[in-house]
């Protein structure tokens, strides 16, 4: 039997609110690892309370990658991420110390363990038109147009994703191709690394909705709409025609508190808002995972002793 020498990893998937975070912390300093975030929101420089990013005080305690690489205003994809994480895995296995890939961004972890598709690159006139007809129709429209042309694209892409819908619909236009296909055809590099894959989630559906509710609660305590006055404030934003189809604000809890602050709420109208968008993003993740292969799956609250015996097992007993 050929022995599998590649560098080992655990990747920590689940939905928002599971305990992700906590726990890859608390395998980091077991064992002598380092975080590499996969968190499409965690990349922004000024999204902390909202997108729950680890305080000082965890930062410290162990190197974290792919948290503060870019400006809210900034475009930062699923390639830029892919690249970005090579780079800092290789720097970790280099000092002989573990990767642990934490985090719920289905895209990032696709982009960064399987490859990306060569799909055709961004087209800053067909995406200006796409814009303009976005704006003459609704992004709605927009997505029932998907619909019919990649039906597999729309069920994943929600129907007030506006950027997802723009680069699918203008991968087609540009191909003729569906993006789904692209995606199905992926020929890039896969990650050379052998990652045991781990889904933390309660199994019980309401659970993690309390979960959701509680945190967000705390975020509105600890000055969740401070932060997003700050962000309101900065130049670049402030300036910016459409703030709400930037990524980074269109993060569940920004692009609510982001409206609120704008009057088209009241406070409690807001918070129910923000925690349905949260409770949506959930719904997604759970869909991504369930079409992940080779993940097992455990409540980080009620199976800790399986979910530390599976990470021993995969290094050979070294995390017992």
């Amino acid at each position: 039997m050929t022995l599998d020498l590649r560098p080992r990893a655990i990747a920590l998937m689940g939905p928002t609110a599971s305990g992700k975070s906590a726990y890859a912390l608390e395998l980091a300093l077991r064992l002598h690892g380092e975080i590499v975030s996969v968190d499409s929101a965690l990349v922004y420089r000024g999204l902390n309370i909202g997108a729950a990013k680890p305080t000082r005080e965890e930062l410290a305690q162990v190197p974290h990658h792919l948290i503060d690489v870019c400006e809210p205003w900034q475009p930062y994809s699923a390639a830029d991420f892919a690249v970005a994480a090579r780079a800092a895995i290789d720097a970790i296995v280099a000092k002989g110390k573990l990767p642990i890939l934490a985090g719920g961004t289905g895209l990032y972890f696709r982009a960064l363990l399987e490859g990306l598709s060569d799909m055709p690159q961004a087209d800053a006139a067909l995406r200006a038109q796409l814009a303009g007809e976005a704006e003459a129709r609704g992004w709605a429209a927009l997505h029932a147009e998907l619909a019919t042309i990649d039906p597999a694209a729309a069920a994943r892409i929600h129907a007030t994703d506006a950027q997802r819908i723009q680069r699918a619909l203008e991968v087609y236009r540009l191909s003729g191709k569906p993006i789904s296909a692209w995606q199905r055809d992926a020929r890039g590099t896969r990650c050379p690394l052998k990652v045991l894959k781990l889904v933390l989630a309660p199994p019980e559906r309401a659970t993690l909705h309390a979960r959701i509710q509680q945190r967000f609660d705390a975020m509105l305590a600890e000055g969740f709409l401070d932060e997003v006055r700050t962000l309101r404030a900065l130049p670049e934003l402030a300036a910016h025609p459409q703030p709400l189809d930037l990524p980074a604000i269109r993060a569940v809890g920004y692009r609510q508190a982001w409206e609120f602050l704008d009057g088209m709420s009241d406070p409690a109208t807001f918070r129910e808002r923000a925690i349905a968008a949260t409770r949506q993003l959930a719904k997604r993740q759970y869909t991504w995972l369930r079409g992940e292969l080779d993940t097992r799956g455990f409540d980080p609250s009620s199976q800790r002793g399986q979910l530390d015996a599976a990470v021993a097992g995969f290094l050979g007993g070294v995390a017992a």
